[in-house]
């Protein structure tokens, strides 16, 4: 395990065609995430004026998806333009675009990336989105996303705090299997204060659910397990015999045996 990639090297190789099975069982519980987002404000008053949104690192489109089916959007059109270092995400998510959204641009790089003279675009968004960002460069991430959203954007990040089943389990498949090597996934504190030190202003507020899988549901549960932590390599069995990844799935099992995942996740307003 010593020769594996760190974290955003790991996390590119998934976002392939390669990676399609474990990302769909990631889904099986991830979908969750953003159905909480998509029914945790009136989306329709944010969006008041934005025509044009920027979605950063956008994945596999899973958010506004959740939007148009949860969020209650009146009928307009959004033109969404897509950010994402991943040549599959981006073709990912513009394939799974529904009204009333429909595919804009494409950025085949990181935020921190994005060239000077792209945008500003009146909404920006980052949901589950920044979490393999090294922390060297945090700072120069979030600073080029509030660029993005210019004088009269307005800015959204969702993004887990570190006491997240998500966060920690990572964290512990670091410290165990991989023996204290590797980049832990950035936290939500660590975003929070980033923007105190670039003196960028913001409101927060935090939102908790739990994804599920049942007890019959093991092969979902590995996947899922696989791709929190970017390495298909380790059993569900393996992680269930770890010293430090084990009692996080044991402390977290329904009394039938079914695998619940807890989400702390915290919802930050910029501009």
């Amino acid at each position: 395990m010593s020769d594996l990639p760190d974290t955003f090297d790991r996390s590119m190789a998934h976002w392939s065609e390669a990676g399609r099975a474990e990302m769909e069982a990631f889904y099986r519980v991830a979908t969750r995430d953003y159905r909480e987002l998509a029914r945790s404000r009136d989306w329709n008053e944010w969006l008041r004026g934005c025509d044009r949104i920027l979605d950063v690192a956008c994945g596999s489109g899973k958010f506004p998806v959740a939007l148009a089916t949860h969020g209650g959007l009146k009928d307009r059109t959004l033109t969404l333009d897509l950010l994402d270092p991943s040549a599959f995400s981006l073709a990912e998510a513009r394939r799974a675009l529904v009204p009333p959204f429909s595919a804009g641009r494409s950025f085949e790089c990181r935020i921190q990336d994005l060239p000077a003279d792209a945008g500003p675009w009146r909404a920006v968004w980052a949901t589950h989105a920044l979490y393999a960002v090294p922390p060297e460069e945090l700072d120069a991430a979030l600073e080029r996303f509030v660029q993005a959203m210019g004088p009269e954007g307005r800015g959204f990040i969702a993004h887990a705090h570190g006491d997240s089943f998500y966060l920690a389990f990572h964290r512990a498949y670091l410290r165990g299997l991989r023996k204290g090597r590797g980049t832990p996934f950035s936290t939500a504190e660590e975003l929070q204060a980033a923007f105190d030190r670039l003196g960028i202003e913001y409101q927060i507020r935090s939102i908790d659910y739990v994804g599920e899988l049942g007890p019959d549901e093991r092969s979902a549960a590995q996947g899922f397990l696989q791709r929190c932590l970017f390495d298909e390599s380790v059993s569900l069995q393996t992680m269930e015999s770890d010293p430090r990844m084990g009692p996080l799935i044991a402390k977290n099992k329904a009394p039938d045996g079914g695998f619940r995942f807890p989400q702390r996740v915290a919802l930050f307003d910029l501009g």
